[in-house]
């Protein structure tokens, strides 16, 4: 069963595949598919291992892009010239400004260290446990949107304000002696210096604010979602660790992330079930 036979011009018969066969091969493929796609129940045990997995990879990968100082240095010249022709280099004035109120610029290089990553998990823990019919999706626009920005740090090396030569950006972090900011002090050697653009502390904020946005239940939490990315875009250009033309970047890296989404699973997130119909909660 399933295969036929054919006369070749020697007179041998020859197998062939049979029609019935191939459609059975179709209809498992479009069901393999259709099963890839269809939300299901996350395990905990692999979305911690994911998650732990992909930070690293994410991380190596970042640091693993070569160092382009020069070119850096010479793209954050060509866009703040950009910025000054058009009449939108603020960050210069705001990081100044900032800087004159001690609590507040030590608090935002505080939340500048911290909140990228402690909000961005707390809203993948709140979409396990409260969405699991959107997680996957939500989780996927997450990832899709940090995939991209790697091409941008490797593409586009650029450095961050506060390295600029020539300019009165001041370093927060080392003026204000802050700790945590893989990105200036101590740790700098830990980090890409020079990949500032695009800025994931706005495609994760913007990942977070909008999410909570869409999915939150009460008004006083869609607030809040809006507000975060609002309040990290103020953040990283008063402590001058990005153009504010980076968040930008991060805008189309997120537009990036939603858009495979939306192809993969045939809507944004939000569209799809709150809750899936299998087994209780696998950990």
């Amino acid at each position: 069963m399933g295969e036929t036979t054919v006369t070749t011009l020697e007179g041998r018969q020859a197998p062939t595949a049979s029609p019935i066969a191939g459609e059975e091969d179709d209809r498992n493929g479009r069901n393999l598919l259709r099963r890839l796609r269809t939300p299901r129940r996350p395990r905990l045990w692999f979305e911690i291992l994911l998650i732990a997995v992909s930070y690293w990879t994410y991380s190596l990968i970042r640091n693993a892009v070569p160092e382009q100082k020069a070119q850096a240095l010479r793209n954050a010249d060509w866009i703040w010239r950009v910025e000054q022709d058009l009449g939108i280099a603020v960050e210069r004035g705001v990081n100044h400004a900032v800087d004159s109120v001690t609590w507040l610029i030590v608090g935002m290089n505080y939340y500048y260290a911290t909140l990228h990553f402690v909000v961005t998990l707390g809203v993948l823990v709140w979409l396990f446990r409260c969405h699991p019919g959107r997680y996957a999706a939500t989780r996927l626009v997450l990832f899709a949107t940090t995939a991209v920005a790697l091409v941008g740090y490797y593409l586009y090396p650029l450095a961050p304000p506060r390295l600029m030569n020539g300019t009165t950006f001041i370093d927060t972090v080392l003026v204000h002696h802050t700790w945590g900011s893989m990105a200036s002090g101590d740790l700098k050697n830990m980090s890409n210096q020079y990949a500032a653009m695009p800025s994931m502390h706005i495609g994760w904020s913007l990942w977070c604010g909008l999410t909570i946005f869409a999915l939150a239940s009460v008004p006083w939490a869609k607030v809040l979602g809006l507000l975060y990315p609002a309040t990290t875009l103020v953040v990283i250009v008063a402590t001058a660790n990005h153009f504010w033309l980076d968040a930008v970047g991060g805008l189309l890296c997120l537009a990036f992330g939603l858009t495979v989404t939306r192809l993969w699973y045939g809507a944004l997130p939000h569209g799809l079930p709150r809750d899936v119909n299998t087994l209780p909660l696998k950990v």
